[in-house]
């Protein structure tokens, strides 16, 4: 029976097969959610949702690296297997198996790379939300002196790096992280100009970081306006860490700044000053939504 020549070298592919079964069995095993020992919910820390995709991107370099291997060297082992087993020898056969061994092979090294580019950016960005949030701890002091700094606050689509609540505003902070070129002396290039509704990296230029920390502050006045929290002075924050910015042109309701001091900028911007109780009931409500235990506001008594 000829057919039992291509069956029967599907032998030879068992073990690969139970190797990669034991990989997807451990695909999860590292998981940086954690919940709470007294209420069960999520903890959220600074650039949550930052270390969850990094997370992801660590499991998806895991199962590249440990199941890539396995799928690359299957064709080969199961032509091993049809050499045993086979009357005729066909070198048209044998070349099909080496090239489709050899595309495998160049898949696999471009999704290692591909996994590792997206690993290093997003380290980048958590180093640097990290960084703004250890500068933004400063603002919390003793209820004497009520600032309240919460991170990673989810959106109806996104999160917010950091919300700010102080007796005299708030801020919704967006980071970006952005690497410096170099120029001809190696030395990095980190001057920035701001214009106007644009930003003039060296080398580059965009609107998008703008819109991110536009579009936050947006969110946070509607949010509020819908839980019936008062006329709330809101003030978007773009953050660029390890960039000189220079303002040519300001971008209107939105500061831009490098990070340094940047608790101190925002403990001397007065915007609008609250009372203790829209003050109270803000800090309550974005307790709430960060912890995700928030009620909508039709339903709510």
């Amino acid at each position: 029976m000829a057919w039992l020549e291509y069956v029967l070298p599907l032998i030879f592919l068992a073990p690969l097969g139970a190797t990669a079964l034991v990989v997807l069995a451990l695909r999860h095993l590292e998981d940086g959610a954690l919940t709470s020992p007294y209420d069960g919910h999520i903890l959220r820390e600074p650039a949550q949702s930052l270390r969850n995709r990094l997370d992801r991107a660590y499991a998806a370099l895991f199962l590249d690296g440990a199941l890539g291997p396995i799928v690359t060297l299957a064709p080969l082992v199961y032509g091993m297997g049809r050499m045993l087993f086979a009357n005729r020898h066909s070198w048209l056969e044998w070349a099909l198996y080496g090239l489709l061994t050899t595309l495998l092979a160049l898949i696999l090294c471009f999704r290692l790379i591909r996994d590792v580019q997206r690993i290093r950016r997003l380290k980048l960005g958590l180093a640097c939300e990290l960084a703004v949030g250890q500068e933004l701890e400063r603002l919390i002091r003793p209820e004497a002196h009520p600032y309240f700094v919460f991170h990673d606050v989810p959106t109806d689509s996104t999160t917010i790096d950091h919300v700010v609540v102080t007796p005299h505003g708030i801020f919704a902070v967006q980071v970006s992280a952005r690497t410096p070129p170099l120029d001809i002396k190696g030395e990095p290039r980190t001057t920035v100009v701001v214009a106007g509704q644009r930003l003039r990296f060296p080398g580059w230029r965009e609107r998008q970081s703008l819109a991110h920390a536009r579009l936050a502050a947006a969110w946070c006045r509607q949010w509020l306006a819908h839980r019936s929290l008062g006329n709330v002075a809101v003030q978007g924050v773009l953050v660029l860490p390890g960039w000189n910015v220079e303002i040519d042109k300001p971008p209107g309701e939105i500061m831009v700044v490098d990070g340094r001091g940047l608790a101190a900028l925002l403990d001397d911007t007065s915007l609008q000053p609250m009372d203790d109780n829209t003050h109270q009931r803000v800090v309550q409500a974005l307790d709430r939504r960060v912890k995700g235990t928030e009620v909508p506001p039709d339903t709510a008594t």
